[in-house]
């Protein structure tokens, strides 16, 4: 098919120029009116002031087609007025108003189709009423085939029109679609660095700050915390580099090899929390529970854990954090206590009675956030448990500021569960380090 054939949905793929679609309707007008009128005046032997209106008539529509683009509703009334004149000049035969049907379609197409209804209907009827009262004589068909000419360019004309504006729906709609495909993609984006970055900025500041404390007490053992940050900024780096190469190819086949953000890299999470100073008590399912998590779901919970331990070691001066990882049957939901902040994912309802669910606390014996209003990370969080059908619940403790995030399971996946209170599952930091209070 040729190119100029193919429409998609948004149009076609090649359109005319805009200096075509002007001077066309004016080169047509003029070679179909002003040739005709000429020969007719000759042919009748018209009287010469006859043969100047007549002419004249036929040469306004092509001259007034030349503003039809500016002024589409004007033009579309003048032309009318000369159109319905011509029809006198002679009452036998003539050329037909070419340049009626311009107007008209440019008015409808450009949204002046007030000015199209309203002209061509006082016009018409204006015609008809005066050819009857000064006694001039039509012939039937005549008047029919002028009727039927205008209703099928009026029917053309709105069927164009229809078509434009279904074309220009599409490409709004499209341009929102990829507006916030765009917007999400940098939501995304900006989650991912931020969870990255300010954990690992966060426990550089740390250790670098317990490696000066030691560098003159005890400077053997400083060489620690500058080992710990020489880790953490190499793997800071690496999940930048992953992060920056997903964006920068096509299917992300080019990005750097980095280990994925799952539940399997949560003691290491803890053990860098723990070299910062912190007491931080894990309790959590096995290795064989953890596996059958999909990995959306790890991913999520990981980087929440990651993004509380930041915000207990930047804001709230604890010393000792208790982190839960549970596995909850359907049926298992708690009710949320006073003074929880809640936001809920799409099918967040039903999660707490309906469905398995990963349910991740942590609790710190801090300052709390005392009213504040939230930050990012704590909306970055939110975003991730809604993003799953999630929800992510917080609120004061006494002491400290706990944090519930509970994510449903598909129910495909197949859970033993929550870990029981002793002996089963995984645990790192075996009592609690400070009197538990009653979670979200």
């Amino acid at each position: 098919m040729p190119r100029g054939e193919h429409w998609d949905v948004d149009g076609p793929q090649w359109r005319m120029s805009r200096r075509f679609t002007l001077w066309a309707p004016v080169v047509i007008s003029f070679i179909a009116q002003v040739p005709a009128s000429i020969g007719i005046s000759r042919y009748l032997q018209l009287s010469p002031l006859l043969t100047l209106a007549t002419i004249g008539l036929a040469l306004v529509g092509p001259l007034a087609l030349i503003f039809a683009r500016r002024f589409p509703g004007p033009v579309v009334a003048i032309v009318s007025v000369a159109a319905a004149a011509d029809l006198f000049t002679d009452v036998r035969f003539g050329p037909p108003y070419v340049s009626l049907a311009f107007a008209l379609l440019s008015a409808l197409v450009r949204g002046a189709r007030i000015w199209a209804f309203v002209s061509i209907a006082v016009c018409w009827v204006a015609t008809i009423t005066l050819s009857i009262v000064v006694g001039y004589r039509w012939e039937p068909a005549r008047i029919a085939a002028v009727t039927i000419g205008i209703l099928i360019v009026v029917g053309v004309g709105e069927a164009m029109r229809g078509r434009r504006e279904r074309f220009r729906a599409i490409r709004s709609r499209r341009r929102q679609l990829q507006h916030d495909a765009l917007q999400a993609e940098r939501v995304r984006i900006a989650r991912e660095l931020h969870d990255v970055l300010a954990h690992s900025l966060s426990s550089i500041n740390v250790q670098a700050g317990v490696g000066l404390h030691l560098l003159k007490s005890r400077p053997e053992q400083a060489e620690s915390s500058l080992l710990a940050i020489k880790e953490t900024s190499k793997q800071a780096l690496d999940e930048v580099r992953a992060v920056l190469g997903v964006l920068r190819s096509d299917d992300g086949g080019d990005a750097p090899l980095v280990p994925t953000a799952d539940l399997t890299r949560l003691d290491a999470l803890v053990d860098d929390a723990r070299r910062g100073g912190l007491e931080v008590a894990l309790r959590a399912p096995g290795a064989a529970e953890l596996a059958a998590i999909p990995q959306s779901t790890q991913a999520a919970i990981y980087r929440i854990a990651q993004e509380a331990l930041t915000n207990v070691r930047r804001h709230s001066g604890a010393a000792h954090v208790r982190i839960e990882l549970a596995v909850t049957a359907p049926g298992q939901g708690d009710a949320a206590p006073a003074g929880t902040t809640t936001a809920s994912g799409p099918d967040a309802a039903s999660a707490d009675s309906a469905l398995h669910a990963v349910v991740l606390t942590v609790a710190d014996d801090g300052r709390g956030r005392g009213g504040a209003p939230e930050g990012r990370g704590i909306l970055g969080m939110r975003e991730r448990a809604e993003l799953l059908g999630g929800e992510l619940r917080t609120r004061d403790g006494d002491p400290g500021f706990h944090i519930e995030a509970r994510i449903p399971l598909p129910q495909t996946v197949e859970t033993a569960g929550a870990p029981p209170a002793s002996g089963e599952g995984r645990a790192a930091g075996a009592g609690p380090l400070f009197a538990p209070t009653e979670e979200p």
